[in-house]
């Protein structure tokens, strides 16, 4: 039986991290890069990376990202430049710039380097493109033919960005190791069309077990502090690499599959990526029929690191049946959620969507 797994061609990270890029260019014999940034990140983080390219000599195109990341977006961006004016594409921001960056990489065929401002989601490792409609629902997720050539980390770039994000890149951690056993035990593919390597499963059950053990200390060095410490960089080395590599070669299952219908919810769809797979996890484990008191214990540390763990927290507390039934409905249709075991059907997820909400109010009491 074939199996794959998929890497970037290097990944960096430390503080300071984009001090090596003028050297990291000229390594890979780039002398033209177009840099994807949206206005926020430019005012407050984008000289960082603009000044040492500025210093060392090369010639950057700057794209403004408007914020969403449809196929039309990406059309228009790439269209502002023309084939042999660039080499090579930064992506720097986060996820829906970085899924932005592969699209435009991909339209011209040209190198991809992903310097995440933000640790919210695992986007900056995989080949996957997730694409939005004008209403922030996920339409489709469209593939590059690699893995990006550099993923760089600059951890006192993280650190600086608000908490909440850092929490939602945990959140949607956590949730690699339960799916990637779904989707193994399931018979279920990766997002390379093949079973999991027992390696990427390892890598997916690592990240659960270093976000356990150093995830809330580097949320409060940061809501202290700002600046990264030891239990930052291994919180970052499982939300952004593990959790990256965990998912893609690991698979996905139902957290992210109720990504497709509470995103169509109008309050829940203005709430990040990660802070969605977190509840949705939650709902996954209801739907393994776990014991209650593992349930609880996951609800437990989500909460503590800040995470939504009922519907009212997401905006949803008066979501009626049929509103969840329709969250549930849309779940059903993504193309993971068979990895499951026991299956479930639309009922079922609603049943379980109503019965984690349940679990998790007495948390907040």
């Amino acid at each position: 039986m074939i199996r794959t797994i998929g890497f970037p061609g290097r990944y960096i990270q430390g503080p300071g991290a984009v001090q090596t890029l003028p050297a990291l260019l000229n390594e890979l014999a780039a002398s033209r890069p177009v840099v994807l940034m949206d206005d926020i990140v430019k005012a407050s983080v984008g000289e960082l990376l603009l000044a040492p390219l500025a210093g060392a000599g090369f010639k950057v195109k700057e794209l403004r990202f408007g914020g969403e990341c449809t196929s039309e977006a990406i059309e228009q961006l790439a269209a502002l430049f023309k084939p042999g004016q660039a080499d090579l594409v930064i992506g720097y921001g986060g996820g829906k710039t970085i899924d932005a960056a592969k699209g435009i990489a991909r339209a011209h065929n040209l190198r991809l380097m992903i310097v995440p401002t933000i640790a919210s989601n695992d986007s900056p490792t995989s080949r996957l493109i997730v694409l939005y409609d004008e209403q922030h629902r996920v339409a489709r997720v469209d593939r590059l033919i690699r893995n990006p050539d550099v993923v760089l980390v600059d951890t006192a770039i993280i650190a600086r960005a608000p908490a909440r994000f850092f929490a939602a890149g945990l959140g949607d951690a956590l949730s690699k190791k339960f799916e990637a056993t779904q989707c193994h035990q399931a018979g279920g593919l990766n997002f390379f069309g093949t079973p999991s390597l027992a390696t990427a499963r390892l890598l997916a059950e690592r990240c659960y077990d270093t976000i356990i053990e150093f995830g809330l200390p580097a949320l409060k060095q940061i809501q202290q502090y700002g600046t990264p410490d030891d239990n930052v960089e291994r919180a970052v080395e499982a939300s952004v690499l593990l959790s990256g590599l965990g998912f893609e070669s690991g698979g996905l299952s139902l957290s992210h599959a109720l990504t497709r219908g509470f995103s169509d919810h109008p309050a829940m769809s203005t709430f990040l990526h990660g802070e969605l797979v977190a509840f949705g996890s939650i709902v996954q484990l209801v739907a393994e029929n776990r014991a209650e008191a593992e349930v609880q214990a996951h609800i437990a540390f989500c909460h503590s690191l800040g995470l939504p763990v009922t519907l009212a927290q997401l905006g949803a507390g008066k979501a009626t049946a049929i509103e969840i039934l329709r969250m549930a409905t849309l779940t059903a249709a993504a193309p993971y959620i068979d990895n499951l075991s026991p299956p479930a059907d639309a009922a079922r997820i609603a049943h379980c969507i109503s019965t984690a909400d349940a679990f998790g109010r007495p948390t907040l009491s």
